[in-house]
């Protein structure tokens, strides 16, 4: 079994359509968005939804309004702004509340319970390539890592389950907590990168990052036409960083075409930018990376 990550050092460098494409053209895979914050392959690959799952992490002080006497220690205590006053009653602003337990600590009646903390919901679904694993937090939630890490066993006991050779995961943008647990034991970092200046200086970034946890990384370059200059020097960095340089991918209007009609750009009628895409996949099917390390 194989799992490999696509990522990218910063948003809207076409990682999403890129990895819908990888996932028309792949055999035996399951297919896992890893992006919980803010998840769109779903919007390419519609996937039909067989399970849902709530996922719960952390707590939160819930005010028990029977048990309560309405002394307002809890709201004079809170130092986050989260116990209010509501039409005679004291109630708990679950987006302001921090988890402090002070409230729940000083409260004389006991009134004040700390319950699990309801923070969205994952899915196991199934889209035209095959099954599909992928969550959505709740906004302003936060534990996307420890959600990420959720999706990536789930998928990997699918996979074995289903005798599925590939896990493709569609990672988040960055070098934050999400990406960390994004890149736990995979075998391959695609890294997709642009030719500008935040895309060179967070393709350095997101590189050393899966340097630090022995990932190897292969590279692919999309619009490098825009800026020829800068494409060439993303390849002489691939070059003596050691990292694999999978291709350049042109600009092409076809892609936004095959987004507006939910499709990926693969699935599109035969194009230049399509053909380099499958040509890449190729390359990544054979590119030599050691076996799964399950973490």
């Amino acid at each position: 079994m194989r799992e490999i990550v696509v990522i990218s050092g910063k948003g809207g460098t076409g990682k999403t359509s890129i990895t819908a494409a990888f996932a028309h053209l792949a055999e035996s895979v399951i297919v896992c968005d890893l992006d919980v914050d803010a998840p769109d392959l779903h919007m390419l690959l519609a996937p039909v939804v067989e399970e849902e799952h709530a996922f719960r992490s952390g707590h939160e002080a819930v005010i028990n309004q029977e048990r309560c006497t309405k002394c307002g220690v809890c709201a004079e205590l809170c130092r986050f702004g989260a116990v209010r006053e509501d039409q005679g009653k004291y109630v708990v602003d679950s987006l302001r509340c921090e988890g402090c337990k002070v409230c729940v600590h000083f409260c004389p009646d006991q009134a004040v319970d700390f319950v699990e903390k309801h923070c969205g919901q994952w899915f196991s679904s199934t889209m035209r390539f095959g099954p599909m694993i992928h969550a959505q937090l709740f906004p302003g939630e936060e534990n996307s890592g420890r959600l990420v890490a959720l999706l990536k066993k789930e998928a990997r006991q699918r996979a074995k389950k289903q005798g599925l050779s590939l896990i493709l995961c569609d990672g988040t943008p960055g070098i934050g907590c999400p990406v960390i647990s994004s890149l736990s034991g995979a075998n391959l970092a695609v890294v997709i990168t642009e030719p500008t200046p935040s895309g060179r200086h967070d393709l350095e970034r997101v590189a050393d990052l899966c340097h630090h946890f022995r990932i190897p990384v292969a590279v692919i370059v999309n619009k490098f036409d825009l800026n020829l200059d800068n494409s060439r020097e993303i390849g002489v960095y691939c070059r003596e960083q050691g990292h694999g340089l999978l291709g350049m991918l042109p600009y092409d209007e076809q892609m936004t075409k095959a987004m507006i009609l939910g499709k990926c750009i693969t699935e599109m009628p035969a194009s230049h930018f399509g053909d380099e895409l499958r040509g890449i996949w190729e390359k990544i099917v054979a590119y030599p990376v050691g076996p799964l390390r399950l973490a």
